[in-house]
């Protein structure tokens, strides 16, 4: 397991990066100080080889080695390879060599043996037809001097690999001490479901804002169960008292049919009509509550829609339930969900209607404002920013019909469409409520044919 954590592999990573980086550079510094050895040897190697002075001066036997190595040597070949005169040590011939001696070309510069072994840089040029001349240096202290420089690169370079390693370790353990923190506080979630853990933040960097971001998702699923802990609180209080009439009524209806004792006709009507009513007013609040525990994820596709539309049918919907609305439509074309929006246009006329009874209820919608005013007798200062939370209900309008969640699912669906919402009593008496979607005149094709 300890090859798979980030911190070994970062390490690792570290370590083979400034590896690579080290071999290349100690290679290529190897190369150079060969290339400019081996350039100063070929420099004192060059020169034009005066061939009578070379025949006068040579002899017919090579000279020995000295005590501290051979010295300089130079002979004279033919083609064939064989020498004519020596001045100093015999030089092995090679195939180039002979080559250079019979077809002449430019001078070859190579390393080779003396004849007793001893490493030497040579070069063979033509210096008549079917005649070459070898001269050469030693370079056994050349290849010696070469030979300690790549050790002593090569003790370096591990030297570098061992410092690269534990300097990637430390790097590692300092860059990743905040991962190691927000690791730790994401397993304790996990095991413990506390929500309210949190992680320092420290600095601006990328590290910080991750950490910065883990705390705000953190804090918003807090939220979201703090949301749901109290749905299901306030649902569970609102569900007990229509299902406690409704069973009292239904065993009111039970015990009579058991004990024989038949109700009054217009009393059992009035128990049945009264448990219907029960029933819708049950139905109503699930659909409620269903509609507010939906997600944020879950809602329909956004698409582009006629917002007037939307409202057009939301308007038809509430005259058939009996309201009466006056209407002042203008175009508006939104993102977002038809469904949704209709339904929160709907919540708002059928609250305007339910305070407004006989009265008119007035929607006017004009460069993506929608308002919706009743002219019934309004709510007090105080109550006005309570109005848009779940389950909360006018103490004038506790006797009228409703959960309480109309206006916070209008709410919700603004929301969702990146508007806003508000109530204020309006002038001159009555509410209004105004509903602001951010949008166009036009469609965006319609737009797009126009330029």
């Amino acid at each position: 397991m300890i090859w798979r954590s980030l911190r070994t592999r970062l390490t690792l990573l570290v370590a083979a990066a400034v590896a690579l980086a080290i071999a290349v550079s100690a290679g290529a510094c190897f190369m150079i100080v060969r290339k400019q050895l081996y350039d100063q040897v070929d420099f004192e190697l060059k020169h034009k080889s005066d061939l009578p002075w070379l025949m006068q001066n040579c002899g017919p036997t090579p000279e020995p080695a000295g005590p501290y190595g051979p010295p300089q040597a130079t002979q004279i070949i033919y083609s064939d390879g064989r020498p004519t005169c020596y001045l100093g040590v015999a030089l092995k011939v090679t195939q180039e060599d002979r080559d250079i001696a019979s077809q002449g070309g430019r001078p070859h510069f190579h390393n080779g043996l003396a004849e007793d072994g001893s490493p030497m840089r040579i070069v063979t040029a033509q210096v008549g037809p079917g005649m070459a001349v070898m001269d050469a240096r030693p370079i056994g202290r050349l290849q010696n001097t070469l030979r300690n420089v790549a050790l002593l690169l090569g003790v370096v370079s591990a030297l570098g690999v061992i410092g690269a390693g534990t300097a990637g370790l430390l790097i590692a353990r300092t860059a990743l001490r905040p991962v190691g923190r927000l690791t730790k506080a994401v397993e304790h979630i996990a095991q413990t479901e506390d929500l309210g853990t949190r992680i320092p933040v420290e600095g601006d960097d990328e590290i910080a804002r991750l950490s910065s971001s883990f705390n705000a998702m953190t804090a918003a699923l807090a939220g979201s169960r703090e949301r749901q802990k109290q749905l299901v609180a306030d649902a569970g209080h609102e569900l007990r008292t229509p299902l406690t009439t409704l069973r009292t009524n239904i065993d009111l209806l039970l015990r009579s049919e058991q004990t024989g004792r038949s109700l009054d006709p217009k009393a059992k009507e009035r128990l049945l009509v009264n448990v219907k009513a029960q029933f819708a007013e049950l139905s109503t609040l699930v659909a409620d509550l269903l509609q507010l525990a939906r997600g944020d994820t879950e809602h329909e596709p956004h698409v582009e829609l006629g917002f007037h539309e939307v409202v057009t049918a939301a308007v038809e919907r509430a005259r058939l339930r009996g309201a009466e609305v006056v209407t002042e439509l203008g175009p508006w074309y939104v993102v977002g969900s038809a469904t949704s929006l209709e339904r929160a246009v709907l919540n708002l006329i059928d609250n305007a209607a339910k305070f407004s009874p006989g009265g008119q209820v007035e929607v006017r919608l004009r460069g993506g404002r929608l308002t919706v005013r009743d002219h019934g007798p309004g709510l007090p200062q105080e109550e006005l920013p309570h109005v848009f939370e779940r389950f909360w209900r006018s103490p004038s309008a506790r006797g009228l019909p409703g959960s309480g969640l109309g206006l916070a699912i209008v709410a919700q669906a603004v929301a969702e469409a990146g508007g806003e919402v508000r109530l204020a009593n309006a002038p001159g008496g009555g509410a209004i409520a105004t509903m602001e979607l951010p949008g166009t005149l036009m469609r965006s094709s319609e737009t797009d044919k126009s330029h």
